[in-house]
């Protein structure tokens, strides 16, 4: 008995499931996600109602896996780097965070949450949720790591978290929000993570507090 049918299908199935999730997408961000129906989905996919249905029962639910999708991170290992040099651990973390935050769809995601955020604040909530929260705790744990070694001074990693990724995507995501032909080029963009860490150790670093 062969298991090359099963591989088969299986792969079958996530081109579909990639179709969907990029038809959603586009349908999302052109008519809104009231005005959108599954059936339009399906539609654009190229997939039957039935497959789509199968996936994704409901419109939330494929929202949702959007979101995930989104954030997917493939590699844990990009995120939480060897430990025990914070300068090394956080300029993996802010490459890793300027590859995400450029992938293809991802300022179209936002649009689509801050457009549709009045009428229905649950895609605010199944962003935050699915989406940014789980990254953003990945790097708290790291800087918690960090800490713990001894390698890192913070108080309140929480905040440390938020500094370090607010300083990255203040300059390479959220212009895109108001500019469409906002697009620094990579040397920029890597520019910002090596000084984004610099103020991080600067401020955290144990070695620059005991100098």
């Amino acid at each position: 008995m062969t298991t090359e049918p099963s591989t088969y299908h299986r792969r079958v199935a996530e081109q579909k499931r990639a179709a969907i999730i990029e038809a959603a997408t586009r349908l999302f961000l052109d008519a809104g996600y009231a005005g959108t129906s599954l059936a339009k989905v399906a539609e654009m996919a190229g997939v039957s109602k039935a497959t789509l249905f199968k996936q994704f029962p409901t419109k939330a639910a494929l929202f949702d896996a959007i979101v995930t999708e989104s954030w997917k991170v493939e590699d844990e290992g990009d995120l939480r780097p060897p430990t025990g040099d914070l300068r090394a651990g956080l300029t993996a973390i802010g490459r890793r965070y300027v590859a995400l935050l450029t992938r293809p769809g991802m300022a179209a995601l936002f649009r689509i949450v801050i457009a549709e955020l009045p009428r229905f604040p649950e895609l605010g909530e199944a962003h935050f949720e699915r989406g940014k929260m789980p990254y953003f705790d990945s790097v708290r744990r790291y800087l918690e790591t960090e800490n713990a070694m001894g390698t890192a001074k913070l108080d309140d990693t929480e905040l440390a978290a938020t500094q370090f990724l607010g300083m990255i995507s203040n300059y390479v995501f959220w212009p895109r929000m108001l500019l469409m032909n906002w697009s620094p080029d990579d040397a920029s963009m890597s520019n910002v993570v090596d000084e984004a860490v610099l103020m991080m150790e600067a401020r955290y670093g144990v070695a620059n507090t005991t100098d």
